[in-house]
């Protein structure tokens, strides 16, 4: 009798612990909920600043509503800001002309994408101060007929583009005789008709030109800025960070972090960012059975521990 004594007090004591151990884990799970996540837009293609990846590997994001994660230049950026404001940052992947849609309409708080701050764009919505400034160039086969231009009467005849929405495609209208291909809508699709001769090259700043070279050495970057004549306004030579009109709170705090953030570290988070982002032929595959316990291992678990305790009871049971 003593014996069974014993055992239903280990029990009611083994239960009581869960019930408190799980009571904690819920009080914490809704102290979560009251701060709200600092959600990003960005298209989450366009590396170095930004691109999608398959594990939480060297820092990166959950993008929102999928089992994906963002990384890169724009998404490290995004973390410094959220860790000053206590906020979880969460990426809602966002094509490029839909950006400005989902902030007006409150969908995400704040647009960092490697986004220049256009007087066209300044109507819409308000940006911040500027987190990098950029050169412009015109990425060609190391091989191809204007590789070696020098002005901007060198690329008659040129077959050029830039991405669909962006200021880089206008820029091909300083490159006299050159000839404007249609918009693309990402990066990856120039540099697919780059290499197989739909076009002679493409628009970028000189960071696309470091990232590509990574993955394909047989390419020239042939650098616009100092070419005689070559206009650009400030303004869309950097880089800044997308705000709703009207929330000057959050603009005054980002700006506040970004001062905060030195040119050296912006240096050493885009060199990261070089480094880290996918190479050609993707990235390397995670082991299936970690893959599973980093996305379900919580879950898991918890069954295993609902099985033993569910199996002790029924042991106790049966004396």
């Amino acid at each position: 009798m003593k014996s069974k004594i014993r055992w239903f007090g280990a029990l009611l004591a083994l239960i009581l612990s869960l019930v408190i151990g799980f009571s904690f884990n819920s009080n914490q799970t809704e102290a979560a909920k009251k701060e709200a996540p600092l959600k990003i837009g960005m298209e989450a293609n366009y590396p170095p600043y930004n691109w999608t990846q398959t594990t939480d590997a060297n820092g990166a994001v959950p993008i929102d509503g999928s089992k994906q994660y963002a990384n890169g230049y724009d998404v490290q950026i995004a973390k410094i800001i959220g860790k000053k404001l206590h906020r979880k940052v969460v990426v809602e992947k966002t094509e490029w002309d839909g950006l400005l849609p989902a902030l007006t309409s409150g969908k995400i708080d704040l647009i960092i994408a490697g986004m220049s701050p256009t007087a066209e764009r300044r109507k819409a919505i308000n940006f911040s101060e500027p987190y990098r400034k950029g050169t412009f160039v015109v990425i060609i086969n190391k091989d191809g007929k204007f590789a070696q231009a020098k002005g901007l009467n060198d690329f008659k005849g040129a077959k050029l583009t830039a991405q669909q929405g962006t200021l880089h495609y206008d820029l091909i209208k300083q490159l006299h005789g050159a000839k404007r291909e249609p918009a693309m809508r990402s990066f990856s699709a120039m540099r697919q008709s780059l290499q197989s001769g739909t076009i002679d090259g493409y628009v970028a700043e000189d960071i696309e030109y470091q990232s590509y070279k990574t993955v394909n050495p047989n390419i020239v970057a042939v650098n616009l800025n100092k070419m005689q004549g070559f206009h650009i306004p400030y303004e869309d030579s950097i880089t800044s960070i997308g705000v709703k009109k009207g929330n000057t709170e959050l603009l005054d705090q980002v700006n506040s972090i970004l001062k905060g953030i030195s040119n050296k570290k912006r240096d050493q988070l885009m060199a990261q960012a070089v480094k880290e982002q996918p190479q050609a032929g993707g990235s390397k595959k995670e082991n299936w059975f970690m893959s599973i316990m980093r996305r379900y291992g919580s879950m898991i678990l918890g069954g295993v521990g609902m099985t033993l305790l569910l199996a002790l009871v029924g042991t106790i049971a049966g004396f």
